[in-house]
């Protein structure tokens, strides 16, 4: 199989999490492989932001916590409170992904996938685990989203599109199992 192939299915979604951070040239490596990302027409409409202080991770949990908290439908709080109620699962370190706000709707949700993927593809490879975290975003839902927007140097104009959690595994999980069944060919 060939390399590429092997690490897309060796790739496993983290939620245990150990407090190592990866090392700056890793995590400039995986930033990188993120902005290598092809978008539609070049415009490039993203703005990757690496956050190593754990404080500010922290603070970020706590809001969205809070956000969980008050919503109507307590589901998905309560699925994270039976998990240790943490959004973030202890991961040392958070690639978030800022998009622009006025993008075409849907054109920015293509690319911020993509270069989403190429991050948690190539974190994989380098040995660093990884999870995608639409989580992320209930920071910037209340009234803290300004704050936190400038604390992590947004742009003008730029949202959070998602957040990647990086580190190193406590416990290794086993990748999910594909369903055959999810690719039909036409003839």
């Amino acid at each position: 199989m060939n390399e590429v192939l092997k690490v897309i299915s060796e790739r496993f979604s983290c939620r245990d999490f150990n407090e190592q951070i990866p090392g700056q040239e890793l995590l400039e490596a995986i930033a990188q492989a993120g902005i290598q990302a092809p978008s539609g027409m070049n415009r490039q409409g993203w703005q990757v932001i690496v956050i190593k202080n754990r404080d500010l991770i922290s603070d970020m949990e706590t809001e969205g916590m809070k956000i969980l908290s008050l919503m109507e439908d307590k589901s998905m709080y309560d699925r994270i409170m039976s998990r240790g109620g943490k959004l973030f699962y202890d991961a040392p370190c958070m690639i978030l992904i800022a998009i622009k706000e006025d993008y075409h709707k849907g054109a920015e949700l293509i690319d911020l996938g993509i270069v989403a993927q190429n991050m948690a593809i190539a974190a994989t490879s380098l040995g660093v685990a990884n999870l995608y975290c639409g989580f992320a975003g209930l920071a910037f839902a209340g009234s803290k989203a300004s704050e936190f927007k400038e604390k992590l140097k947004f742009p003008e104009g730029y949202e959070c599109g998602l957040g990647i959690l990086v580190g190193y595994a406590n416990t290794i999980a086993v990748p999910h199992l594909p369903n055959p069944d999810k690719v039909t060919f036409i003839n």
